[in-house]
């Protein structure tokens, strides 16, 4: 089972990237899968999430400037990101976990599969 996240870089301010998380060992129809971030020596923000069923919630700060979506024949999650700030930057993690409820969990302590991360790197 393995997550694989890319599509990071450097962008100025302002511009978008798409990240990408793609799936391997395990199937999205099954899993719920979400985003996170963590920036050295802060703590791990929860970003965005689709459920297995889904439903798609989002917080913020990145809430209204991302987009989470699923595309089930490549089991791959992408996350559209856009306006993006300098506060931005920090290592983007995908995460999946499996439940058969539609509950929507934000706390990265419920997931137990992880990516390995791609780096966002928003300059002024």
């Amino acid at each position: 089972v393995q997550l694989q996240a890319s599509g990071g870089g450097l962008v100025q301010a302002g511009g978008s990237l798409k990240l990408s998380c793609s799936a391997s060992g395990l199937t999205f129809e099954r899993y719920h899968v979400a985003w996170f971030r963590q920036y050295p020596g802060k703590e791990r923000e929860f970003v965005a999430l689709f459920s297995r069923y889904g439903t798609t919630y989002y917080e913020d700060p990145l809430k209204g400037r991302c987009t989470i979506s699923r595309d089930i024949a490549t089991n791959t999650c992408y996350l559209d990101t856009y306006s993006l700030k300098p506060e931005d930057t920090a290592v983007y993690y995908c995460a999946a976990r499996y439940s058969d409820y539609n509950d929507l969990r934000s706390d990265g302590q419920s997931y137990d599969i992880w990516g390995q991360g791609t780096l966002v790197t928003v300059s002024s």
